[in-house]
């Protein structure tokens, strides 16, 4: 972590955010997904200040040390989105930059969507911006997976997933992150065990059939799960998971998105092994395939021997993309 990072609390649309912040200059919003917090941005943050600009990235509503509704209704993207704008106007900016990974893509990629005055770039790590489905997301979910476990649906049931992961943090944060990074990908492909996305019985368990390790990957340590464990500890999985119990009301709230493209610079990163690519339906390669959802993508790259952790498996190549994208946009 670096020495220089600051930490301070703001209120932003209605409620507090714990932020982390370095640097001066331009703002950008660094969006993290589930199960992490802000430290998946830890490698991000003193480079991004390094180059000159104001590099935050926030705990999620729901995560950490930042305000946890307990309604559903309160995890929409509209509203998350709309935080993102509240943070930049308690930090005094009218214009920013919004870079998300897993479920802060989604995050920062509406942010842009629904606040183009504000929003004048923007980019992704392993989740792009993908066009509305012909139905609600969930029901989509139940027609493609209706005989077999899938995760976003198991999520559904409020109260038994939280229960499964939180009665051992460190176990169960340990098996997911691990689970889907470039060895866990790579074991369940060569072993065809469920893991994270493999094939499981409709009837099963977040965490059934994922294989422990006995080591850490070299991208993760005892430390940063000593740390996240911490975070969860005063956050729970309820908020993280209301996410995925929201994703329908999406489907209503941002009807008049349907069709539409990212119009602002954009990049975007994945990588080789990242399962994200798995719940699309490709004839391409996925950098390929979202390409016709951007006006202006810049970049768009997929990292070799990487998995869903992108930022933090592959810190180098993404501070240099992010930096590489920084530079186009101020100086094109």
């Amino acid at each position: 972590m670096s020495p220089d990072v600051e930490f301070k609390v703001v209120t932003a649309n209605g409620l507090r955010h714990r932020l982390a912040t370095q640097g001066e200059g331009p703002l950008v919003i660094l969006c993290h997904g589930w199960p992490e917090s802000w430290y998946s941005w830890r490698h991000q943050i003193p480079a991004i200040a390094a180059a000159g600009y104001t590099a935050v990235a926030y705990d999620v509503r729901g995560y950490g040390e930042s305000d946890k509704p307990h309604a559903i209704e309160a995890y929409t993207l509209k509203e998350l989105a709309a935080d993102v704008v509240g943070i930049a106007d308690a930090l005094g900016y009218d214009t920013f930059i919004t870079i998300g990974h897993d479920w802060g893509g989604p995050i920062a990629l509406t942010a842009a969507l629904l606040y183009p005055e504000r929003v004048y770039a923007t980019g992704s790590l392993s989740v792009p911006h993908l066009t509305r489905p012909p139905i609600p997301t969930l029901d989509l979910w139940r027609e493609i997976y209706q005989d077999q476990f899938f995760y976003q649906l198991y999520f559904l049931n409020e109260g038994a997933p939280e229960e499964e992961f939180e009665a051992d943090l460190a176990r169960s944060l340990f098996l997911v992150y691990t689970a889907i990074d470039a060895r866990g990908m790579r074991h369940q492909r060569q072993n065809a065990e469920g893991g994270f996305t493999g094939a499981k019985p409709a009837d099963a368990k977040l965490l059934d059939d994922m294989t422990l390790f006995e080591t850490f990957p070299d991208w993760f340590s005892q430390t940063d799960l000593d740390y996240l464990v911490t975070q969860f500890e005063l956050s729970g999985k309820r908020g993280p998971y209301n996410r995925y119990r929201a994703q329908n009301l999406d489907w209503h709230e941002l009807a008049h998105l349907e069709g539409a493209r990212i119009q602002q610079p954009a990049f975007f990163i994945t990588g080789e092994f990242d399962p994200v690519s798995q719940f699309v339906p490709l004839s391409t390669s996925f950098v390929e395939h979202v390409k016709k959802n951007y006006d202006n993508l810049l970049i768009s790259r997929e990292l070799p021997g990487v998995g869903h952790w992108t930022a933090e498996e592959a810190p180098q190549e993404v501070n240099e993309t992010i930096l590489e994208f920084l530079e186009r946009v101020h100086h094109s």
